[in-house]
């Protein structure tokens, strides 16, 4: 009798506490720092036994080794040691992350007839748009067409086998404008083998939205105010996202003014010059980050 007495004065306070803990409600974490030169954001719906500890330094583990492999500001990177190579006969053994990368570059370079080229950068330097500060000028025509003998990304075999190797010698890579889509793309990965279901992944502006918020509403991911003059907090549009990623291209930030023109950083590879189609923005939608964040770049050389 003593223990039923007990047993009926404990079994409330626990449903009490259940009940003031969210006993089934959801808690949201967030995770943030820095990776690639800008910042990343995740957000974590998860109920609140649901454990969430160690994600962060995966999370970062994850990112550190893709931009050891990507980033040209890392002198013995993957990217870095490709680019350094003279010789046509060499193949680089590259990573299964870089491997992916360049597969997925290959496609989207063919997709798009050229208009988005991971071998751009000597056209960006000459542009003045280089990996460091340069003076922006309007180049010589013959200057650009040298260049451009140096640009082609079917100038790079890609084995299967985890192997790349040069036709070109002076061939330079920068994978910049889809690197961070992969690195989202993994990350979100990463939580969905951790057991997460519902998140959203940010770097740099580029997204993937897994499941709902924690108030059971699809993820809404702003698009920035097309506008020089706008704050990088002005939203253009907002879209609802559900297992989706999406990711923004535009020109209205990074531009010099020459001979009473406007020249934007985004160069076509197919000609040498900055695009001029009166595009000034766009965002696409994707099932990968990746493919979204390649294919933005390529529709704003494309034009509408």
């Amino acid at each position: 009798m003593a223990m039923i007495s007990i047993m009926k004065k404990i079994i409330p306070c626990i449903l009490s506490l259940l009940l003031l803990t969210g006993c089934g409600a959801e808690k949201e974490v967030v995770f943030d720092g820095t990776t690639m030169g800008t910042t990343y954001q995740v957000k974590i719906v998860a109920g609140y036994f649901k454990n969430t500890s160690g994600l962060k330094e995966k999370i970062d583990g994850r990112l550190q080794a893709i931009n050891q492999s990507m980033s040209t500001y890392i002198p013995d990177s993957e990217i870095s040691r490709f680019n350094a190579m003279h010789d046509t006969r060499e193949k680089l053994a590259v990573s299964n992350d870089f491997l992916e990368v360049m597969l997925a570059a290959r496609d989207i370079y063919e997709k798009t007839g050229g208009a988005w080229d991971g071998t751009i950068k000597p056209l960006l330097s000459l542009w003045g748009f280089g990996s460091t500060r340069q003076t922006h000028q309007v180049p010589d025509e013959v200057e650009i067409k040298k260049q451009m003998g140096w640009v082609g990304f079917d100038h790079i075999n890609i084995f299967p086998e985890g192997y790349l190797q040069k036709k070109n010698k002076t061939l330079t890579l920068d994978l910049a404008s889809i690197a961070k889509g992969y690195a989202v793309d993994q990350v979100s990965d990463l939580l969905q083998t951790a057991g997460m279901e519902n998140f959203l992944v940010e770097i740099g502006g580029e997204v993937f939205a897994s499941g709902y918020r924690k108030d059971g509403q699809p993820w809404r991911v702003g698009i920035n105010q097309p506008s020089a003059s706008a704050s990088t907090t002005d939203v253009y549009r907002a879209v609802p996202l559900l297992n989706r990623a999406m990711a923004t291209s535009g020109d209205y930030r990074n531009f010099f003014e020459a001979e009473g023109k406007r020249f934007s950083h985004l160069i076509d590879p197919r000609t040498g010059y900055p695009v001029d189609n009166r595009v000034v923005s766009v965002s696409i939608v994707a099932n990968t980050c990746m493919f979204a964040d390649g294919l933005a770049t390529a529709i704003m050389v494309m034009g509408l």
